[in-house]
């Protein structure tokens, strides 16, 4: 065998090798091992295959091989149709002889149980000791339209004449990459790229969207996940996309799934899978959609609207349209997602009469038939585009897109190069319309429901942070629960204050506070997270005689709760009131790493689950917007009259919090302060109840 000359990059071995292995190949075109070889020929691929199968000289009219070590040149890529318990020695002979990617299409490994784990552990070692990456397993493979590389098994493939764009798709469901690019087809969008990444053992997804982020080719991104894997490398290709002006769009799986609760604190059971990857996308600047067509529909939106700063709240859509109803479908799915569907200003109303346009002063700036008329809808898109009460315009239109789009339809594409984005939903089935509106750059849809979806993703995006420091690693780490009294002391080191509190033994002979009673009671352990549960709290302990009969009460009730539990102190606290309570979290998840967490405070957390999350560390602008987000924080704004919080002060608590992210002095794995008692203005908040438990 001869060796290479010059080691493609991953980007080229993946996308664009220069010659490629299929092993375990097969001559049976009813075969899925038998696709890949079919659809490179047919594609006009023209770099060099080599089909791998022991028991043929020839696989479908070609030369075969009876194994890669017998191949003249070791390929850039090698994709492995063999059966599971092959696909392994398949790999580490890549490895041996230098191949530099592999793709694995066999299942059975992540999702085989404890023999796959052993697989997977196996090909990981491959990996480290060699180089070798691998795509998959689970893959159905990787496809670059333009350089004609077609490496896949997906049956979608076998369509002619795909059309090639600017989008990469990567998926973690590789039937998904079928969907895309027949729908894609049909409305004549075209791609650059699609990968199958499937278990991601190796190469994740973001390693692989990151190898193609200088391709000029390239112009913009969308995503199918199942969850969040290797969130860090997704990260630093949406930070990377950003910086190129490469949107990305994502869509994911699982928002009916139960919230992964934490058995320490609320903030676990607050921030459940999906929440945790609703904040992780949007804090990496990807605009998660909720419709599977609003994933193909929606880029040509995001490249005219670049993501936005944290504080830019700003949601105002303007409507112009030439039928009442179907403008009525697209403001009602706007509002159930919180976007503001603006009534026109006296101004903007004189203008578009000014310009003969004809409209009731209402919400939505509605032509009738007249709008049918290339000068009157002309006009009137004008006008509302050059409206400063506008963040974006959407442009409905009735039956004349179907019939007479030259009317209704051609005027939009040609006010489309304003400044401010400008959407266009037709009501009608009017693919000739749509096809006219795709060629032309301007962003339709076919569906109220997706048009909602792709503005609303659009107008909530934000500018994605970088990070200035490593976040600690606190996967697969033991933890240690610390006791309140000492969480208080790890609290004052980051700057969030906390009640007075002294720690008293249940047998003391004397007692003397520093705090007038009234006061609270609580058992001090670290091996107790929730007291209320096992009968560890007293308020409103009036003096000694009191205070010692809590003692005894909860010494019983802890004993006989957790009897093997170490019960021996309280800890005492002066009775502390505010004008309301708000729960600070702050947890490593496992997968999208660490976040903090705000939320309404007291025993109905969980009931009212008004929270807002946003990956850790936050900077001062952002613990302003997670506080905004919350219904309650109207209550401490001065809601019918009563007393203003010191909401700085609460700015300030969540920031330190989310500190611990990159804390040096302790690895903080899960902390929570609960309740927050909130203060007036110029009084700051106080902590009055904390767990964490550190690595």
């Amino acid at each position: 065998m001869q060796a290479r000359t010059t080691k493609p990059s991953l980007g080229q071995a993946l996308l664009a090798p220069r010659s490629i292995a299929l092993v375990g190949a097969s001559d049976d075109v009813s075969k899925t091992s038998a696709r890949p070889l079919q659809y490179l020929r047919r594609a006009g691929y023209e770099g060099t295959v080599y089909p791998i199968n022991p028991r043929r000289s020839t696989v479908l009219g070609e030369i075969a091989w009876p194994s890669l070590a017998e191949l003249p040149t070791v390929p850039d890529h090698a994709f492995i149709l063999t059966p599971t318990e092959d696909a392994v020695d398949a790999a580490a002979e890549c490895a041996r002889l230098g191949v530099p990617v592999v793709t694995i299409l066999a299942s059975g490994f992540s999702e085989g149980g404890e023999e796959g784990q052993k697989l997977v552990a196996r090909l990981q070692k491959i990996c480290a000791d060699t180089g070798l990456r691998i795509l998959g397993p689970s893959s159905l493979g990787a496809i670059n339209l333009r350089h004609k590389t077609i490496i896949t098994a997906n049956a979608a493939f076998a369509e002619p004449d795909l059309p090639t764009g600017g989008i990469f798709v990567a998926s973690h469901s590789g039937s998904l990459l079928g969907g895309l690019i027949s729908r894609g087809k049909s409305r004549n969008v075209g791609f650059a790229g699609l990968v199958s990444v499937g278990n991601e053992i190796d190469l994740s997804l973001g390693e692989v969207c990151s190898a193609t982020l200088d391709d000029p080719d390239v112009t913009g991104y969308m995503l199918f996940l199942e969850s969040i894997r290797h969130a860090q490398d997704l990260r630093s290709f949406a930070l990377a996309a950003a910086e190129r002006g490469k949107p990305v769009v994502g869509y994911k799986l699982g928002r009916s799934a139960a919230a992964a609760e934490l058995a320490l604190s609320h903030t676990g059971a607050l921030a459940g899978e999906d929440d945790v990857a609703a904040a992780f996308l949007a804090d990496c600047g990807i605009a998660r959609v909720f419709n599977f067509e609003t994933l193909l529909e929606s880029l040509p939106l995001l490249q005219r609207m670049p993501a936005r700063p944290a504080a830019a709240c700003s949601k105002r859509v303007g409507v112009v349209t030439t039928t009442g109803g179907g403008a009525a479908m697209v403001v009602d799915e706007l509002s159930m997602r919180g976007i503001d569907v603006v009534r026109p200003s006296d101004e903007t109303f004189a203008r578009l009469g000014q310009a003969g346009v004809r409209a009731n002063h209402e919400r939505i700036t509605d032509l009738t038939l007249a709008g049918t008329r290339y000068d009157v809808m002309k006009a009137a898109v004008d006008t509302m585009l050059s409206a400063p009460e506008f963040d974006v315009v959407v442009a409905v239109i009735g039956s004349s897109a179907r019939f007479k789009p030259e009317l209704a339809v051609k005027p939009v594409i040609d006010s489309a190069s304003s400044a401010k984005p400008l959407v266009t939903f037709l009501v009608p089935d009017a693919p000739d319309a749509l096809d006219m509106l795709t060629r032309a750059g301007v962003p339709n849809f076919r569906t109220p429901e997706s048009c909602a979806d792709a503005v609303a993703a659009a107008l909530l995006r934000r500018q994605p942070t970088a990070l200035a420091k490593p976040l600690h690693d606190t996967r697969a780490v033991a933890t240690r629960q610390l006791d309140e009294m000492a969480a208080y002391k790890l609290f004052e080191t980051i700057g969030v204050p906390h009640a007075a509190a002294v720690a008293l033994d249940i047998d003391a002979a004397s007692i003397t506070l520093p705090f007038a009673y009234p006061v609270a009671v609580k058992l001090l352990s670290a091996e107790v997270a929730h007291k209320t549960e096992v009968g560890g709290v007293v308020l409103n302990v009036a003096g000694e005689s009191q205070l010692r009969a809590a003692m005894r009460k909860i010494a019983d009730n802890g004993r006989t709760h957790r009897p093997g539990a170490n019960i021996s102190q309280v800890l005492v606290q002066p009775m502390t009131s505010g004008l309301g309570e708000m729960l600070l979290g702050y947890r490593v998840d496992p997968e999208a790493g660490p976040i903090v967490l705000l939320a309404a405070g007291g025993i109905y957390t969980e009931i009212y689950r008004d929270r807002s999350i946003r990956l850790a560390p936050v900077t001062l602008d952002t613990a302003w917007s997670m506080i905004m987000e919350l219904s309650i924080s109207r209550v401490f704004q001065g809601f019918r009259n009563k007393p203003r919080g010191d909401m700085e002060a609460l700015a300030q608590a969540i920031v330190a919090m989310s500190q611990f992210a990159v804390n040096e002095s302790a690895v903080v794995v899960d902390a929570e302060i609960n309740p927050l008692i909130i203060n007036r203005v110029g009084e700051g908040v106080v902590a009055v109840d904390a767990l964490v438990a550190l690595a």
